[in-house]
C-alpha cells in the first residue's frame, strides 16, 4: 500500500483508491491531483491501496479486499494483512473511498447511514444518487469506517472514470472547507436508495441485462439472461450495481427508493 500525504501533521482525512485492483481510477484520481495539488490548510493522506492487484490487472490476488475488513496482520493471505493495515490508517480519518463499475457510466455515492456528513458532503459532489448500505456491511470498509463515503466513478478502467476521480477528490476536499477552492454548489435533490438483497446469477457462458440501474422494475418484469434463460423479477425493486459481468455468482443488488436529500 503506498501512503502519500498533503500538508504537515497527522491527518483526519483519508483519501482511499484502488481497493480493488481492477479499478484503476482510485490510483489514477490520486495521482492525479498529486501532480497537481492544492493547497490545503490541514494534512490530507492518499492511500493506493492494492498494488499487487493493480499490477496483476485483477480484482484481488487472493480474495476480495472489500469482503475481509478487518482484516487480520497475521494471516498468509495478503488481501487479510492488507485489510488490517488499511483499518489502522482509517481510525479516526473522514474517507473518501473511489471505486468504479462495470454497471453505470456516472457517478453515485454509497454511504452506511445517511449520517451529518453524508447530508452535507453528498450534495456537493457530482453525483447522481446516493445508496444506503446499512445492513449489507459486513466484512466491507463500512464495517471500520462506517462515516466513510464511497463513489463509484463510472466504467472500470475508462479515462471517465479516471478524471471523475480526481474531479471527487477535487470536490471533497472543497466540500470539506481543507482548500481555498470554492465550495461546490449544492444539489437540490438528490434520489436515496437502500441497498436490499443480491440478484443471484446462474453458471452461464453468456449473460444479458434487461434493465437499468435505479430505475423501477416491477414484479414479472424481465431482469436478465444466463444463456438464454430469463430471470423475472419477484417484486417490485431499483436495480443497483447490476450488469452482466461485474460479479461472478450475483447480477447486483435489489434496491428501495427511500426518499430525496433535498
Amino acid at each position: 500500500m503506498r501512503v502519500e500525504q498533503l500538508g504537515e501533521g497527522e491527518p483526519s482525512i483519508a483519501i482511499v483508491g484502488s481497493i480493488h485492483g481492477d479499478e484503476p481510477c482510485g490510483r489514477d484520481g490520486i495521482e492525479a491531483v498529486l501532480a497537481d495539488p492544492p493547497a490545503v490548510n490541514q494534512p490530507v493522506k492518499f492511500m493506493v491501496v492494492n498494488e499487487r492487484a493493480l499490477a496483476a490487472g485483477e480484482r484481488y490476488t487472493e480474495i476480495d479486499l472489500n469482503r475481509v475488513f478487518p482484516g487480520d496482520p497475521d494471516s498468509d493471505v495478503h488481501e487479510m494483512r492488507l485489510a488490517a493495515e488499511l483499518t489502522a490508517e482509517l481510525q479516526g480519518c473522514t474517507v473518501l473511498s473511489l471505486h468504479s463499475t462495470q454497471s453505470y457510466d456516472g457517478m453515485f455515492a454509497l454511504v452506511d447511514e445517511l449520517s451529518e456528513l453524508a447530508r452535507d458532503i453528498c450534495p456537493k459532489l457530482s453525483v447522481d444518487a446516493i445508496v444506503r448500505t446499512k445492513g449489507n456491511n459486513e466484512g466491507r470498509l463500512f464495517s471500520v469506517a462506517p462515516s466513510a463515503i464511497e463513489i463509484e466513478c463510472g466504467y472500470q478502467g475508462s479515462p471517465a472514470a479516471a478524471a471523475n476521480a480526481e474531479q471527487v477528490i477535487r470536490e471533497f476536499l472543497a466540500a470539506l472547507c481543507v482548500t481555498d477552492e470554492p465550495a461546490p454548489v449544492r444539489k437540490q435533490s438528490l434520489p436515496v436508495f437502500q441497498l436490499g438483497g443480491p440478484i443471484p446469477k446462474a453458471a452461464a457462458e453468456e449473460y444479458e441485462t434487461f434493465v437499468e440501474n435505479f430505475e423501477p422494475v416491477a414484479a414479472g418484469d424481465p431482469i436478465a439472461a444466463a444463456d438464454g434463460e430469463t430471470l423475472y423479477a419477484d417484486e417490485d425493486f431499483h436495480p443497483v450495481l447490476l450488469s452482466a459481468e461485474g460479479y461472478e455468482d450475483v447480477y447486483g443488488y435489489m434496491g428501495s427508493h427511500v426518499g430525496t436529500l433535498d
